[in-house]
């Protein structure tokens, strides 16, 4: 029987509240101190874990403190401090074209408006979701490859375009919880809901999700 809407959402309010218990700090995993590092941080972690990230922005940012410095930087400079990130080049592109964009068309200063936050070089709604969310409190639903995963396995969403999945969990989710909500998923990801084999015996949401009780080992009857 297919669940209705209403029993959806109340089952995601409890595995909301059962990662919250297993996850009680769950935050932002990219370390940063203003939007704009936020904002590089998250651009270098496309395909790259945010582990790998860490190591290569404190030295990353010490060069260049700030928007002005990525904007005059030259590219063959910042692809060799951000080689071990993969992408190297085209991510050197989107950083440098992202400055300039922000120096010349909002004073410097990374925008808060999801509307203005697109249309700069290398921010698909996923950054500017993080950014929004993680810089200025301002509620969003960062979907990237964990959210997708874990969001479909909970029977959550069909779809695998990540807007269409954004908007899926943004009428089944409270808004004053998608920045929590999705820090929690995409712990969770990492945790427990990776990829190649999920740890579904051990899994703390297992009773509420529909790819655990398929995938769970079928008794043998006597």
């Amino acid at each position: 029987m297919k669940e209705t809407f209403q029993n959806t959402k109340k089952r995601l309010a409890k595995i909301f509240r059962r990662l919250q218990r297993v996850y009680p700090d769950a935050v932002c995993a990219l370390y940063f101190r203003t939007p704009w590092e936020l904002l590089v941080a998250t651009v270098l972690s496309a395909q790259c874990t945010d582990k790998l990230v860490n190591q290569v922005t404190p030295a990353l940012f010490q060069r260049y403190p700030g928007v002005r410095s990525f904007a005059i930087a030259r590219p063959c400079d910042v692809e060799t401090m951000i080689h071990s990130v993969g992408f190297y080049r085209n991510k050197t592109k989107n950083i440098l074209g992202a400055a300039v964009a922000i120096l010349e068309r909002f004073g410097g200063e990374v925008p808060s408006r999801m509307e203005d936050l697109v249309t700069i070089p290398g921010v698909g709604r996923k950054t500017a979701n993080v950014v929004l969310g993680n810089a200025f409190g301002i509620p969003g639903i960062a979907v990237d490859t964990h959210m997708i995963r874990v969001n479909r396995r909970l029977g959550l969403t069909r779809n695998t375009d990540p807007v269409k999945i954004e908007r899926d969990l943004m009428v089944l989710v409270p808004r004053k919880d998608w920045i929590e909500y999705s820090h929690l998923i995409i712990h969770h990801g990492r945790a427990r809901c990776v990829a190649r084999k999920p740890d579904c015996p051990h899994c703390e949401i297992k009773s509420l999700c529909p790819f655990a009780d398929k995938n769970k080992p079928q008794q043998i009857r006597e």
